[in-house]
């Protein structure tokens, strides 16, 4: 698929001094406006997806609100993090906007806290065509930043960013339990609110030589509790929307590892897929074990630009 991004003309003609006017004073209407509006801060599916290596470092959760007590501080090399959230469990405000009636549940992948609950993540739960553990504890950089932390600031950014266009938001975690929730679990709540959409947000841990993003589908799953063959098509749709739009918000190249340059990948042996009844798809957005991916990952600029090109996919999905 083409991931070229939009044209723009390069020489825009200068406005006119009316038009100067008239902008100035839509901007000023605008500022005004902006001034009212308050934004929520913002910043697993526990399958291990792609060659993820389970981290073993200690988790971190100050990027997390309701963070588990003696959790480590947030290490300053890391910039961009947000502040905690309002609780998950707060009724949402009424919302109006392009997305208004729409439901999307966002997975923030793993937990701060699963390193300290390996009992409770360890055991095994039914994805129908088999079995995994619960839930891992994810990857991280090579400096400590943690995998869990990355994909609970993008999904609060994400978030943030569909609220704006009216979509009803929720996420399966919110650094708000002490681990977890399993893999089934997650699946089962996108479809108990009956989504439009849902997005588990992840980074891979794979080589250090590999680089690059990618978007992972859900392949015709039977048996088991498992029925994907009614998702298949749309989750596809959603997942190649989601990729050329992080083309253009990121500038990342799609997996030079993994999807044969598509940024796209089916597997059968992720939980979260398998159990979904709604059209859901696993974005790895880049490798923390490549040091240039890395300097991505950590930076709050670039997670932004991560949340927006997700945010647009879905927006695109959603809007057809």
């Amino acid at each position: 698929m083409s991931y070229a991004g939009p044209e723009f003309d390069p020489r825009p003609s200068p406005p006119s001094r009316r038009g100067r006017r008239a902008l100035l004073a839509a901007l000023v209407v605008a500022l005004a406006a902006a001034g009212v509006v308050v934004q929520r801060a913002v910043s697993g599916d526990g399958d291990g997806a792609g060659s993820r290596a389970a981290s073993s470092a200690s988790p971190d959760s100050s990027a997390a609100s309701g963070s588990s007590p003696g959790a480590p501080a947030k290490s300053p090399s890391v910039s961009g993090t947000s502040s905690p959230s309002a609780a998950s469990t707060a009724k949402p405000p009424a919302r109006s906007g392009p997305l208004k009636g729409k439901v999307v549940v966002i997975d923030p992948g793993h937990n701060t806290g699963n390193a300290a609950h390996t009992t409770e993540i360890n055991r095994a739960v039914r994805i129908g065509n088999g079995a995994k553990e619960c839930d891992t504890t994810g990857t991280a950089t090579d400096a400590g930043y943690a995998e869990a932390r990355f994909t609970l600031d993008v999904s609060r950014r994400l978030r943030t960013l569909l609220e704006q266009q009216g979509a009803t938001v929720r996420l399966t975690q919110d650094g708000d339990r002490p681990w977890g929730p399993c893999i089934d679990e997650r699946a089962r709540i996108g479809n108990e609110a009956e989504a439009d959409a849902v997005v588990s947000v992840h980074a891979d841990g794979s080589a250090a030589g590999d680089r690059g993003f990618h978007v992972i589908l859900p392949g015709p799953v039977t048996g088991g509790g498992a029925d994907t063959r009614g998702i298949v098509e749309p989750s596809r749709e959603l997942g190649e929307r989601i990729a050329g739009n992080f083309v253009r918000a990121t500038g990342s190249a799609p997996s030079d590892y993994v999807g044969d340059g598509t940024g796209l990948v089916t597997r059968e042996d992720l939980g979260g897929l398998n159990l979904s009844k709604v059209p859901k798809v696993f974005i790895e957005c880049g490798n923390m074990r490549n040091s240039k991916d890395a300097a991505l990952l950590t930076s709050g600029a670039w997670r932004q630009k991560a949340a927006q090109g997700i945010s647009g996919g879905i927006v695109g999905f959603l809007r057809g």
